[in-house]
């Protein structure tokens, strides 16, 4: 028996937070959401306010050493900071980061020292440091757009080796082997405890800002991207755009951390920076655990604290880190973060049932519905239309001139055997494949082939036959994600927690909840995605869908593993959707659901177009019977 089928015979627990018709009702309940949202927020506060403040009490203790090796551990975090958005959020294995240390640590000191130029003040010269960062950050980060994993690691070391060569042969700026002396700060900060409280105020700001972006629409797409690139691209986020502000904004933070690095260090060489300052970078994110900030600052301390700790064992120190990354890998892989995480590891209810409510979508997609009748250019009566559309393989055609119209507000079923194009239809209209021949119209004007990221700012959201969650993140933010071309803030706004960003989040946040309301999952909206069921991921896509407000919904075999009254609830939702204006394209062999729900039906075979009809029409048609329905 199939977890979902047992489930059907328990006793439910309806997973709808908001009962009946009324606006009230679900307004309360947006609210209080709203509310544990906020508190949650504290929650996960406290632990850096408790960290920040025993570190600022550090300097009373009269130990100057520890002074200066917590001065460390806090520009190792203003660099951690940054690139954990690179690493643990984006997923891209940038290793070679030291690169951008030492860029900024020769920046500033050589701006400071006025070997090019005339001297600057040590804090000007740490802008030009930022600056300089933040355009190397980009030049580094540009190949993670083709290269991937591996290959884009060997491309930050080579520039990390680059950057190191040019310092030892540029011997008139540089000082080559012998190196220059570091900027020394103006006053209050020319001091040990100066310096420390300096670096250790930077290191909250740093820690501030990434959680800024961290929770906003931008992290939850570098963790799409990171997890489900398809899905991510399917919702307009653009990976180009997004990771290279990403970039640039780790390249400031890092080049930051050199120059104040170089007045820590008072005079710098070529051989202050090596490749196990690197290796510490990498690891303290891996360690820290992927998706988290508290995670990564705490082993950027541990992995600071401990050679000091055991100073005898230096030499071995990357044996250390070796070792520290393969028990957490075995014990925890996923980090520190995942052992801290409790909350996630509450049980969720057993015995519990979807059931959709419809009232959320009248707030959802009625304005939609009201843009189709008014001629708005998500879609009109004509809506999607593909005509003698030809995508061959090699030399088979998937699809072999196809014509099909998806008209808003309707039900439009696409049945047929394995491997007679359906999947293949819904990724030529998706954008992922580029037809040789025929064309692609929406409403009337021409929608381009090939181009994925077109189709979220025309209406067009899909889901599909394996569903594209991001595990780690929780229900409510797997929703956000399908919402985050409706953001207006820009990047800075995001930054700085801007008023117009805070009103993003929160339109976003309701909007996200009611799409949960809408398909029944609302109950579950702050519970790990990779602990639902089948059953629920494949709601918790429609959710992710709605949420962008859509004229057009397609939708691949979301039927599949569902038990019979999940079906039937299905159903009723993908009705209550097409009723409200929005355009369905409904791929599925559950022909029961198919001829029930659907207002026309075109059925595939080989990639041709064998019956096309209303239900009826298609349930009497000879082939179809013979070739599908079997009978």
């Amino acid at each position: 028996m199939s977890v979902d089928s047992e489930v059907q015979t328990r006793r439910p627990i309806a997973m709808t937070a908001a009962g009946g018709a009324g606006g009230a009702g679900a307004s309360g309940e947006n609210a209080t959401h709203g509310a544990r949202h906020r508190n949650q927020d504290w929650r996960k506060a406290w632990p850096f306010l408790a960290i920040f403040a025993l570190a600022a009490l550090l300097p009373l203790a009269g130990n100057n050493y520890w002074t200066v090796i917590a001065t460390r551990a806090a520009i190792y975090w203003i660099l951690v900071s940054g690139l954990n958005l690179v690493v643990g959020y984006a997923g891209q294995l940038a290793i070679g980061y030291v690169a951008l240390l030492t860029l900024g640590a020769y920046i500033t000191s050589v701006l400071a020292a006025g070997n090019v130029l005339p001297a600057v003040p040590p804090f000007l010269a740490l802008i030009c440091a930022g600056i300089g960062g933040g355009v190397f950050g980009l030049v580094v980060g540009l190949p993670a757009l083709r290269l991937r994993t591996f290959y884009f690691a060997m491309a930050t070391l080579g520039f990390a080796t680059i950057v190191t060569q040019i310092a030892l042969a540029w011997q008139d700026v540089t000082g080559g082997g012998i190196g220059l002396s570091g900027p020394t700060m103006p006053a209050p900060f020319d001091s040990e405890i100066g310096l420390f409280y300096l670096c250790l105020g930077l290191a909250v700001l740093c820690t501030v800002l990434t959680a800024n972006i961290a929770r906003s629409r931008y992290g939850r797409g570098l963790i799409a991207i990171r997890d489900a690139e398809v899905a991510a691209e399917a919702s307009g986020i653009s990976k180009v755009r997004l990771l290279s502000l990403i970039f640039i904004f780790a390249g400031v933070l890092a080049a930051v951390a050199g120059g104040l690095f170089a007045s820590l260090q008072t005079y710098i060489t070529p051989d202050a920076f090596t490749f196990e300052l690197s290796v510490l970078f990498f690891i303290a994110i891996l360690i820290g655990g992927r998706g988290s900030i508290l995670g990564p600052l705490l082993g950027t301390i541990i992995l600071t604290v401990l050679p000091e700790l055991a100073a005898p064992l230096a030499a071995w120190s990357n044996f250390l880190y070796a070792l520290m990354l393969l028990v957490i890998v075995l014990a925890a892989p996923g980090g520190i973060a995942a052992l801290l995480d409790f909350r996630s590891r509450r049980p969720l209810p057993a015995n519990r049932r979807i059931i959709p409510d419809a009232a959320p979508l009248d707030r959802l997609l009625g304005r939609a519905g009201k843009q189709h009748e008014r001629g708005h250019p998500y879609g009109n009566a004509e809506g999607i239309v593909l005509r003698d559309v030809v995508l061959s393989f090699g030399g088979v055609r998937a699809i072999d001139g196809l014509t099909l119209a998806i008209t808003p507000g309707q039900v439009h079923g696409l049945i047929g055997p394995n491997g007679s194009g359906k999947t293949t239809t819904l990724n030529v209209i998706s954008g992922y494949y580029r037809p040789q021949q025929g064309t692609l119209r929406l409403a009337g004007a021409p929608l381009p082939a090939g181009q994925p990221l077109l189709r979220a700012p025309h209406g067009i959201a899909r889901s599909y036959q394996t569903p594209r969650i991001i595990g780690e993140a929780s229900v409510l933010d797997n929703v956000m994600i399908g919402g985050t071309l409706h953001g207006q803030a820009s990047f800075v706004e995001t930054l700085l927690r801007l008023p117009r960003h805070k009103r993003d989040d929160v339109a976003l946040r309701q909007a996200a909840y009611e799409a949960l309301q809408a398909v029944g999952l609302a109950a579950l909206a702050d519970a790990r995605a990779d602990r639902l069921q089948h059953s629920e991921l494949r709601f918790l896509e429609i959710a992710r869908a709605l949420v962008l407000r859509p004229a057009f919904l397609l939708l691949d075999e979301p039927a599949a593993g569902l038990a019979a009254e999940e079906i039937r609830q299905l159903g009723e939702l993908i009705r209550h959707i097409s009723r409200h204006g929005t355009g369905v394209l409904l791929v599925e062999h559950h022909a029961d659901l198919i001829f029930d729900i659907c207002d026309h039906v075109t059925v595939l075979n080989l990639g041709r177009v064998l019956a096309d009809g209303t239900p009826a029409q298609v349930r009497e048609h000879k082939e179809v019977v013979s070739a599908y329905l079997g009978g």
